[in-house]
């Protein structure tokens, strides 16, 4: 398995710890002029859960892959936190706040896949 998809499947655990659902993971490769592998998109409840599902991705991934996002932006108000990876970027959203920017939508060329949700 390479980096990226290990990367993917990491990111869903950390969303589904703290409950995270609706995740949909868009591969980007086949994407002309993607900026990324994968999109990783989810949604929380409350601003307090989005924070917890951010934080959760990043020590998921730091624990298991021993890596850190270059860049997070967006947990001041914790309505739409983007955590970039380089090759996997993460999107955890309030449902509200994803309806508007309806990224799954945006890139229709993508290969979208929808992760079940844990009960």
């Amino acid at each position: 398995m390479d980096n990226a998809k290990q990367l993917v499947e990491n990111i869903t655990v950390g969303i589904q710890e703290k409950k995270g659902h609706d995740i949909v993971v868009a591969d980007m490769r086949n994407v002309e002029g993607a900026i990324c592998r994968y999109f990783v998109i989810c949604q929380g409840n409350s601003p307090m859960q989005v924070e917890a599902i951010s934080d959760s991705i990043s020590d998921t991934v730091r624990e298991k892959m021993g890596e850190k996002p270059v860049k997070v932006v967006g947990q001041t108000l914790a309505h739409w936190v983007a955590m970039d990876y380089t090759d996997v970027i993460v999107h955890v959203f309030l449902p509200e706040t994803r309806t508007y920017y309806n990224l799954e939508a945006l890139w229709e060329d993508a290969n979208l896949t929808r992760i079940p949700d844990l009960d």
